[in-house]
């Protein structure tokens, strides 16, 4: 990642989800050394400490989500000030407030941030609205200020994110709640049968320059629920007919060397589901297109 620095932080937090098993997923990771060649890198891939909730554990999931959230926000933003580049492996994709609050922060409150999210889902409820009340389904529509205070307001009590500047890859699974959500907001959604029909390299420059062209910087938010199970069975909400591990890499690397890529975000990686490590070897692709 051009002149960067790469430092991993693992987020151990399954509070968001209903299978909480994703918070060893950063772990696994580490562990069993699927990042291990890239340390070799440039300046090489340094592990940071995991973000943890704080002991003991809130007993509301909504109150466990915001702490590990804003100690994730802070662990960021130190990071970006010192002129890294965050890879956050989750955890829960409840840990997207925390990841994106904390590059917003660090921007400033006059820049804006745009995100590309990669996912099977919306993630655009809010408690009103979810009948599983599972915060990994929260996380865009609290950064675009939606939802519970509580998750709103980590990192700052106004909006991370102007739907102007955001966009949705790989959409099939959603309620229409959600969906009408961003619809009245007008963030652009590429769902599954669009990226059929276009191909993905196309739909994947035309949303880089969606959200670079007014912002200071943007990320890349990948739930690996967005591949296709065949390619990711390690997660806990699978969906038949997602993408395909080559052709998300080979996407991605149309980002490799941009100034402008804050961060990237990886997440809901569950390691007691994941067949002969293919989605740990798809993490380790999907990283290395842009940080090799």
């Amino acid at each position: 990642m051009d002149a960067r620095r790469t430092v991993v932080i693992g987020v151990a937090s399954g509070y968001g989800a209903g299978d909480p098993a994703c918070q060893d997923g950063a772990e696994v990771v580490r562990a069993l050394r699927f990042l291990s060649d890239l340390e070799a890198v440039g300046d090489g891939l340094h592990w940071d400490q995991p973000v943890r909730a704080a002991q003991p554990v809130p007993r509301d999931p909504v109150d466990a989500v915001q702490g590990v959230a804003t100690r994730l926000a802070d662990r960021v933003g130190q990071h970006l000030a010192r002129g890294d580049f965050p890879l956050v492996i989750g955890g829960d994709h409840s840990c997207a407030i925390g990841t994106w609050s904390g590059v917003k922060r660090a921007l400033g409150a006059p820049a804006r941030l745009g995100l590309i999210w990669i996912d099977a889902h919306m993630d655009s409820h809010t408690i009103a609205t979810s009948a599983t009340r599972n915060i990994h389904g929260m996380p865009l529509a609290s950064l675009l200020g939606h939802g519970d205070p509580r998750l709103t307001g980590v990192g700052g009590a106004s909006a991370k994110l102007l739907p102007g500047d955001v966009c949705l890859i790989g959409v099939r699974s959603f309620e229409s709640a959600e969906a009408a959500l961003l619809k009245k907001l007008g963030v652009r959604v590429y769902f599954m049968h669009e990226v059929r029909r276009r191909g993905l390299p196309e739909v994947f420059a035309e949303a880089l320059d969606l959200v670079r062209r007014r912002t200071a910087g943007y990320g890349i938010s990948i739930d690996l629920d967005a591949l296709d199970p065949a390619e990711g069975p390690g997660v806990g909400t699978p969906v038949p007919g997602g993408l395909l591990r080559a052709d998300l890499v080979a996407a991605l690397t149309q980002a490799h060397g941009d100034g402008k890529l804050l961060a990237l975000e990886i997440v809901e990686y569950n390691p007691y589901l994941d067949e002969r490590f293919v989605t740990a070897r798809a993490i380790h692709d999907l990283c290395q297109s842009l940080i090799s």
